[in-house]
């Protein structure tokens, strides 16, 4: 029966073996009322989730009852519309009636409805990109290109809220190239062991960039970015999927008092040789949407992430400053209507950096790089004459970042910190809100 509460006990149902399940589940997106709960399983299976309270253990709550198909790749996102704000649940997936026991926890939280009640919530969340998960068979000859996946576990150390992942977060090889092939390399790299402890206890958000969008270095033209827009869709949880019924992955979501706004940079690109033609990377109507919404936010900072490096002076590889007149217009516009408190987070490069670009009369903006997670790393690109690079924020192995923002009303800080992939950190630094505003 559909949202209903049952007070039962959970050995009421007959246990089953976890290998009924390929990937998850994972917690997705979070709201004050509801919560994205996502599993995959091997086969076709009817799936739904019991939770509850962490303070309440004896009111099971749950979900509606979803049948996995093969169109899908047997992947359900799930809703659990019975939570209450601010609180902590621990949950479980039922298959076909039989409850699913895994060794790590499984909890997600409902965020807290602090409006106007007390100062905003403070917070941590991680960030990555560039997620290479080896196949050998379908892997090219040599030495393998990802490891270290151990990473994950430093990652859950961390204790983040949220996981933001920042693109290439599944490779496509070769094979790929077809709707099979997408489906298998989702499955094959969803379902790695280390993997499972992150998805199952934090929440997860994800843009994509050109390795889990189409080939190296794709763009608008790639003949199967329908088909890999719909395995986006079936394998994250976003709280939304494109502007307007376009196409693409833009969406946008709030934690706590600061606005996330996540851009497609691959679905709108113009080829980059292209000559005679307005080149852009997000194109018109998404940048006429990500000002508008800048606009109407009210954040301290409002974060834009990105799956390419946007502050990066040098003209190389596929930065921003490649596309030149949207480049400039995303800035002039940024400044012609004085919105505050901008930060980009960006992946891909295969190193870490952080970017601060002076403005004349304006606060400097800024971008933090962060890559890769477990894929090869580029210790020649310490030497990329990046003139924005604050010293000393270069990363040359795998890594990950964290940020916390913490502090009242008026007084908000954001603190970063670059880990290696032992958890370890790096390097730091801090923003206060006041240095991201006009006039100060």
């Amino acid at each position: 029966m559909k949202n209903i509460v049952l007070i039962i006990s959970l050995f009421s149902f007959i246990h089953s073996n976890i290998n009924d399940i390929n990937a998850g589940p994972m917690v997705g997106y979070s709201e004050k009322s509801e919560v994205a709960l996502w599993i995959q399983t091997k086969n076709k299976a009817e799936v739904k989730f019991i939770y509850w309270d962490i303070n309440n253990v004896n009111i099971k709550l749950e979900t509606e009852t979803v049948t996995t198909d093969k169109s899908t790749g047997f992947t359900a996102t799930i809703i659990a519309d019975l939570v209450k704000p601010g609180t902590i649940y621990n949950y479980q997936p039922i298959i076909n009636g039989n409850v699913i026991n895994v060794d790590y926890q499984l909890k997600f939280q409902s965020q807290e409805h602090w409006e106007y009640r007390k100062n905003a919530p403070d917070f941590t969340f991680s960030f990555g990109s560039c997620a290479y998960t080896n196949e050998i068979e379908k892997d090219r000859p040599g030495k393998s290109y990802g490891g270290d996946y151990f990473i994950y576990s430093n990652i859950l150390d961390k204790n983040p809220d949220f996981m933001l992942w920042l693109g290439d977060n599944v490779y496509f090889r070769e094979p790929d190239d077809s709707r099979t092939g997408v489906y298998n390399r989702y499955t094959h790299d969803r379902a790695l062991n280390e993997l499972q402890p992150l998805l199952g206890s934090v929440h997860h958000y994800a843009i994509w960039d050109d390795h889990d969008y189409g080939p190296n270095n794709s763009d608008r033209s790639f003949i199967h970015k329908d088909i890999t827009y719909q395995a986006f869709k079936d394998f994250w949880a976003n709280p939304s999927y494109g502007i307007e019924n376009k196409g693409g992955i833009t969406t946008q979501f709030r934690w706590s008092d600061i606005d996330f706004f996540l851009m497609d940079n691959r679905y709108f690109r113009t080829p980059q040789n292209r000559k005679h033609i307005y080149k852009e990377i997000l194109g018109k109507e998404q940048v006429e949407w990500l000002i508008d919404a800048l606009l109407n936010s009210k954040a301290p900072f409002k974060i834009i992430a990105i799956g390419g490096q946007f502050l990066n002076s040098e003209s190389i590889y596929e930065n921003h400053i490649n596309w030149i007149d949207e480049h400039k217009d995303i800035l002039n516009l940024i400044e012609k209507e004085k919105i505050e408190g901008v930060i980009f987070l960006s992946g891909d490069r295969h190193f870490s950096e952080v970017s601060k670009m002076d403005r004349y009369n304006s606060y400097p903006l800024h971008d933090f790089t962060v890559s890769p997670l477990t894929s090869g790393y580029c210790d020649i690109c310490e030497n990329e004459k990046n003139k924005y690079r604050i010293p000393g924020s270069g990363v040359f192995e795998r890594n990950f970042g964290t940020i916390q923002i913490s502090g009242s009303k008026n007084n908000r800080i954001l603190s970063y910190s670059i880990n290696n992939n032992l958890g370890e950190s790096l390097w730091t630094y801090s923003i206060h809100e006041d240095e991201l505003k006009y006039g100060k």
